[in-house]
């Protein structure tokens, strides 16, 4: 005799299932872990990313407002100065031109690095904690983030092993050029959305192949494509134009190498592709129009670009030579370049001969064959248009020639261009890794063994920081507002000037709630409205700058008090400021009350008001 199981019945006929008895799903926080558990491989090498960007930046911690990148102190003020400005776009208070610098005629802030995408991103950081730590926290991210983001197109589009994809990802984000940059330079090291950029062109161009399609090309793909890459190429522009133009040059170079490489492929799918990204550009010229036209033809904009080509170009030496921001590098190899910022072209005789050696072991793949020629070209470009080895004139011309002088490319630095080559060497090197972990043999340990000397002998070291100058109480204990109208504008003395900007530091710490004159910018104050570093100087700017550089008095009469009177008045000022720590600070005050009479001691400055 058997006995059955018990068991409860069953749903009848149009009944339906209890709640209690459905399966139960997993919780969000549950789906989230098993996802860190499914990717914890590519978790593990973005910690490792930000680890390493953390540790190249920890100089500007614990206390990023009490410390500075030393190699560049000037140009972090700068940018400092514009996420303040950026971060007023959450207050409703923003404007392509702002009133904040340079009063009364303000700044372009389109015709100037002003990353305003970053800005505005991080607004509540800088409103809540001041934009010296957004700009720490920029510093890192963007070298982490464009390894990140690198790693991630390596993977999912090349499809190359994660090891592999590391080390290329690694050059890409950490690599000589990009360190170098790191040295206040946000809108150039910000480049976390280059790879999307180049995997939405990629996608645009399979799907406009209609190999393998019984009705053509993949025309929803690529209108979502086209359209991806319009909101991308926008994003871009508020973030930094020269890579986004650096960007497209490098893909035009790559899509001629690979069309030859493939020509069949360029027969079948270049008709749709161009039409795609003709729809792209037509979607970013809608949203683009206006900032673009304010930008070039706006108030304050400037059609020119403001730096020599001849100046700002790549040793040819450079190339063969270890960066001295990396551990193996020397100081002494400083002179091959114009500034510590500039170190773009240094990726050294182990890493130059080992990419090519990988790009010549790969043989002639479409892929390979495109990465090389752009890199290629990008770096005969990055020579300028005249050779320059060792330091010296060479007098022979550069291909760079051919495109000094054209709209728009001569707003880029030629020396720049070698930043281009960093992820096209990348992606070289994790083509080669994938290959040489497929294989047995000889190449399985010589390729990865080659690789890796080659990256550690780039490997950077920690950007180099110093103590900040403690800004005046009379800033930092909000005291100003006692003496400036809301929106109004404040004097400091002496005045802020691209090769002293120091006095902008007031404006960032104030989150930029009040106007000045003058300061570091690019503005249309050259022969002919062409572009020029700042602005001339008022005649009593002039004069105090004066006293503070020397120290000696000055003659003042009727003359120079008339003259005061209208630059105060040229300026809208609400307040001229004095602190006890401005050079010859006791002569500047003496010169100040012949001006304009006794001033107002508030906290630690003089005040005047008007």
């Amino acid at each position: 005799m058997t006995s059955a199981v018990p068991t409860a019945p069953g749903p009848g006929p149009g009944q339906a299932v209890r709640p209690d008895r459905a399966v139960a799903r997993p919780s969000r926080a549950g789906r989230l872990l098993a996802a860190a558990v499914r990717h914890r491989a590519d978790l593990l090498v973005a910690l490792l990313f930000a680890l390493l960007a953390g540790w190249l930046s920890h100089g500007l911690w614990p206390a990023p407002g009490q410390r500075v990148l030393a190699l560049n102190p000037a140009d972090q003020t700068l940018y400092e100065w514009f996420l303040a400005v950026d971060s007023r776009a959450v207050l409703g208070d923003f404007g392509l031109l702002t009133d904040r610098l340079n009063a009364p005629d303000g700044v372009n802030l389109m015709a100037n690095t002003t990353v305003i995408a970053l800005g505005v991103l991080l607004a509540p950081v800088t409103l809540a904690f001041g934009a010296p730590v957004s700009f720490a926290l920029l510093v890192a991210g963007n070298l982490a983030g464009t390894a990140v983001a690198w790693y991630l197109f390596l993977t999912r589009t090349l499809r190359t092993r994660r090891v592999a994809a590391a080390l290329g990802a690694a050059l890409c984000g950490f690599g000589p050029g990009m360190l170098s940059q790191s040295n206040a330079h946000l809108h150039m090291t910000a480049q976390w959305l280059v790879p999307v950029i180049v995997w939405l062109v990629l996608r645009l161009l399979r799907a406009a192949d209609p190999a393998g399609r019984p009705d053509g090309p993949d025309r929803r793909r690529m209108a979502s494509s086209a359209a991806g890459l319009a909101a991308a190429v926008t994003v871009q522009v508020f973030i930094g134009e020269e890579v986004l133009f650096l960007t497209a040059l490098t893909l035009l170079v790559m899509a001629v190498a690979y069309g030859l490489a493939d020509r069949e492929l360029l027969r079948r799918a270049l008709p749709g592709f161009a039409g795609g990204l003709l729809v792209a550009a037509g979607l970013a010229v809608l949203v683009l129009g206006y900032p673009l036209w304010h930008q070039f033809a706006g108030p304050q904009g400037v059609v020119d670009g403001m730096f020599s080509p001849y100046y700002f170009s790549a040793d040819l030496t450079s190339w063969s030579t270890l960066s001295p921001l990396s551990v193996l590098g020397s100081d002494a190899s400083s002179r091959l370049t114009t500034g510590p910022a500039e170190y773009n072209a240094f990726l050294g005789w182990p890493l130059l001969l080992v990419g090519i050696g990988c790009a010549v072991w790969l043989g002639r793949r479409p892929l390979v064959a495109a990465c090389f020629a752009g890199g290629l070209v990008m770096a005969v470009l990055s020579l300028g248009p005249e050779v320059v080895v060792g330091g010296e004139r060479t007098g022979v011309p550069g291909p760079y020639a051919l495109l000094a002088g054209l709209p728009v490319v001569d707003g880029a630095l030629p020396m720049r261009f070698a930043l281009a080559v960093l992820p096209l060497a990348g992606t070289v090197l994790a083509l080669a890794m994938d290959r040489a972990l497929a294989e047995r043999g000889r190449a399985r340990r010589l390729v990865p063994l080659a690789v890796g000397a080659a990256l550690l002998s780039a490997f950077p070291a920690p950007l180099p920081t110093a103590d900040r100058p403690a800004l005046p109480e009379f800033i930092t204990a909000g005291h100003w507002r006692q003496c400036v109208r809301p929106g109004g504008v404040l004097v400091p003395v002496p005045a802020a000037t691209p090769a002293d900007p120091w006095p902008m530091r007031w404006g960032t710490a104030a989150d930029a709630a009040f106007g000045m004159p003058e300061g570091f910018f690019i503005g249309p104050y050259g022969k002919d409205g062409s572009a020029v570093m700042g602005t001339y100087k008022r005649p009593t700017s002039a004069l105090l700058a004066d006293v503070a550089k020397r120290g000696v008095p000055p003659a003042i009469g009727d003359q120079q008090r008339r003259q005061a009177a209208r630059d105060i008045e040229f300026w809208g000022a609400s307040c001229v400021a004095l602190t006890d720590d401005a050079p010859h600070a006791e002569t500047l005050r003496r010169t100040l009350e012949q001006l304009f009479g006794p001033g107002a001691r508030v906290a630690d400055a003089w005040t005047w008001r008007f």
